[in-house]
C-alpha cells in the first residue's frame, strides 16, 4: 500500500474524479478527508466509500474552500483528529462555456473563486503543518484546456492556467521545506458532466483522441496516487497531462 496511514484531504471528493481519487487513496491505505459543496452530499460520498472500503478511514466535511479563515479552521480540525496532514488534492472546480461577451462579474468571480482562490486557500491552510513535518504533497487538478484553450468559456482555461502557474511557483518555494507540488491536467473524462452530452459529440471527441477513448476517473486517480506516493519523491513542479494525447 503506497499511501498506508497517510492523511489525505481531497477537495470536491463527493463525485466524479474526486470520488475516484478518494476510492484509490483508500485502496492504498490512506486516511481520507473529502470535502463537498454541502454536508449531505459529503455524507453520501462517505457512506458509498465505506461500502467499498469497510475498513477504510474516511470523513466528509463541507467548508467554504475559498475562505482562508474557514479552511484554516477546517484543516486544524483534521490535524487535531489525525495528527498529520500528508497530502492535499485540490480537485474541486467548476467548468464553463459562457461566450466571452456574455460574461458577468458573477460568473467570472465564481469560476476564479473555486478554481484558483480555493486552491490558494486550501494550500495555505495545510502548508504550516507540512513544514513542521518537513514533508508533504500538494496535487492540483488542472485541465488540458489550460494548455490548448477551448472555443468559448475563456474564464475556465484562464483559471486552470493560473493553477499551472501556481503549481510551478509553489513547488519552487516549498522545495526547501520538503514539500512537493504537482498538477494533473485531465482531458475529456467520463464524469456526470458528460451525461447530457449527445453520443455523436462524444464520438467526435473520441475520433480526435489518438488513444481512441474517453478518459475514466480511475485514469486520473492513478496519476494522482502515483504523484502522492514516495515513488514520485523526485518529481515536483510538473503538470502531468492525462488526456490520451488530445490537443484540441
Amino acid at each position: 500500500m503506497q499511501l498506508k496511514d497517510k492523511v489525505c484531504i481531497v477537495t470536491g471528493g463527493s463525485g466524479g474524479i474526486g470520488f475516484a481519487i478518494c476510492d484509490r487513496f483508500l485502496s492504498e491505505g490512506a486516511k481520507v478527508v473529502l470535502t463537498s459543496i454541502d454536508q449531505p452530499s459529503a455524507d453520501v460520498a462517505v457512506e458509498q466509500l465505506k461500502k467499498l472500503h469497510p475498513n477504510g478511514v474516511v470523513r466528509g466535511i463541507s467548508p467554504k474552500l475559498s475562505s482562508f479563515e474557514v479552511m484554516g479552521e477546517a484543516v486544524k480540525e483534521v490535524f487535531d483528529e489525525f495528527g498529520a496532514i500528508d497530502v492535499l488534492v485540490n480537485n474541486a472546480g467548476t467548468s464553463d462555456e459562457t461566450p466571452f461577451e456574455q460574461y458577468t462579474e458573477e460568473i467570472y468571480d465564481k469560476l476564479f473563486n473555486l478554481n484558483i482562490k480555493a486552491v490558494f486557500a486550501c494550500s495555505r491552510a495545510v502548508v504550516e503543518y507540512m513544514k513542521k513535518a518537513n514533508s508533504g504533497v500538494i496535487i492540483n487538478i488542472s485541465s488540458v484546456v489550460s494548455i490548448c484553450g477551448q472555443p468559448k468559456g475563456m474564464a475556465y482555461p484562464a483559471s486552470k492556467s493560473a493553477v499551472n502557474g501556481f503549481t510551478l511557483s509553489l513547488a519552487r518555494e516549498l522545495a526547501k521545506s520538503g514539500i512537493r507540488v504537482n498538477a494533473v491536467a485531465p482531458g475529456v473524462t467520463r464524469t456526470t458532466l458528460l451525461k447530457d452530452v449527445p453520443d455523436y459529440m462524444l464520438q467526435h471527441a473520441i475520433e480526435r483522441i489518438p488513444l481512441k477513448r474517453i478518459g475514466e476517473g480511475a485514469d486520473v486517480a492513478n496519476a494522482v496516487a502515483f504523484l502522492a506516493s514516495d515513488e514520485a519523491s523526485y518529481i515536483s513542479g510538473t503538470v502531468l497531462s492525462v488526456d490520451g494525447l488530445v490537443r484540441f
